[in-house]
Formats: structure tokens, C-alpha cells, sequence
């Protein structure tokens, strides 16, 4: 559409004669940093939008996520999400596991504690200087759910543990997952200990989205 006269002159108008008479390195110093800035916008687009995972079968999940990297999962693993220093060090970790409960009667909120004991023993054989620091009910996007926070080695680093045991309410229930979060002492200044893994930081982001079924 034409600009009206009491509008212009437009901006491209107004360089165009000094973009005429530029030379032709200029001219091409111009358009790569205009590339470059294209370029620069799309990255953090990418790096600021969330990214998503989903799953169907037996347990069928979801969740979105930011500042983590998908990573290959190891054996036994639904998915990885990993972040990592500057000079590699592992810092974050979000992963998920098949939970399946034995056959039991009653509610699930009652089977999650002598299912963690035994998980717990797990754990302490996992992970060398494994402390369990506290262990107790807990929900995930108000669905109940059992909690197992502890300090751990990971890779010779001090790592602050906090694993989450979640199934779908549904009666009987004996399928869900393991989320198994560790994360470093340092990693984000809000997390004071084990117990609050997850409360802040890219951690945050995939617990709260996480849904079953």
C-alpha cells in the first residue's frame, strides 16, 4: 500500500542513497550481521520455547520441559533429560522409570510406603554414600503420590536426590512411574536441600506438567 505524503518519507527511503553508495565489503558486513541477528532470534525462540514429551502404552504420560537436554535413556529408562556445566559436570537430571507394584488390597496410598521400603534398599546399593534424608506422602498436580529425598555420589559429585513414586488414580492400580530427580547442591540457590528438589529451577517445569493417562 502506498504511503501517504504527510507520512513519509519512509525509512528505507531515507537509506537508500547511503546504501547505494556504500561499498560492496559494507554492503556484505550489513547483510551478514542482519543473518546473523535472524539467526541469534531463532536460537533463543528455540532455547526459551518448551519442548514436550509423550508417551502411549501401558503408561501413558506426558510432560513439558526447558533448559534440559533429551538424552539417550539407559536400560530400563521411559526417557532422560539431563544439564550439564560448562566443563560437563552433570548438574540436573529428570528421569523416568516403569513402576509396577505388587498385587495388594486397599488404597494405593497405602501400598506406596512398603513399596518405599524396599525401594529405598534399592537406592542405598544404587548410589555410593547414599544418606536418606526424608521419605512421605507427597502429590504431583494433586494426584497423591509417595516421596524419597537423600544425598547421594553421583559420578564422584554430591548429589541431592529427591525421587517421586506416581501412579494414576485409578482403583487398583499397579502400573506408574518412577521420577528419579538429583540435582547439584549448587545448581540453583533456591533449593536449600533434597527435600525441595524440584521447588525451583528447570526441574520445576517437567514435575508440575507431568500428567498419567
Amino acid at each position: 500500500m502506498p504511503i501517504k505524503p504527510e507520512y513519509g518519507p519512509t525509512l528505507g527511503r531515507l537509506l537508500s542513497p547511503r546504501w547505494r553508495a556504500a561499498s560492496r565489503l559494507t554492503r556484505i558486513v550489513v547483510r551478514a550481521g542482519a543473518l546473523g541477528l535472524i539467526a541469534l532470534a531463532i536460537g533463543a525462540f528455540f532455547t526459551l520455547e518448551n519442548a514436550h514429551y509423550s508417551q502411549g502404552g501401558a503408561v501413558p504420560l506426558s510432560f513439558s520441559y526447558r533448559g534440559l537436554a533429551r538424552v539417550h535413556p539407559l536400560p530400563g529408562e521411559y526417557v532422560r533429560l539431563e544439564r550439564h556445566t560448562s566443563d560437563g559436570r552433570l548438574e540436573d537430571s529428570f528421569v523416568l522409570e516403569p513402576l509396577v507394584l505388587p498385587a495388594y488390597s486397599g488404597e494405593v496410598t497405602g501400598e506406596l510406603p512398603l513399596y518405599a521400603a524396599g525401594y529405598v534398599r534399592e537406592l542405598r546399593s544404587q548410589y555410593k554414600d547414599f544418606a536418606l534424608q526424608a521419605e512421605g506422602k507427597t502429590r504431583v498436580n494433586t494426584v497423591p503420590a509417595y516421596q524419597v529425598s537423600y544425598t547421594a555420589q553421583v559420578d564422584g559429585e554430591t548429589m541431592w536426590g529427591r525421587n517421586v513414586l506416581l501412579l494414576a488414580e485409578k482403583p487398583g492400580v499397579r502400573r506408574g512411574v518412577k521420577i528419579v530427580m538429583l540435582t547439584t547442591p549448587t545448581a540453583n540457590k533456591e533449593v536449600l536441600s533434597p527435600l525441595e528438589v524440584a521447588s525451583e529451577g528447570v526441574l520445576l517445569r517437567p514435575l508440575k506438567t507431568l500428567t498419567l493417562g
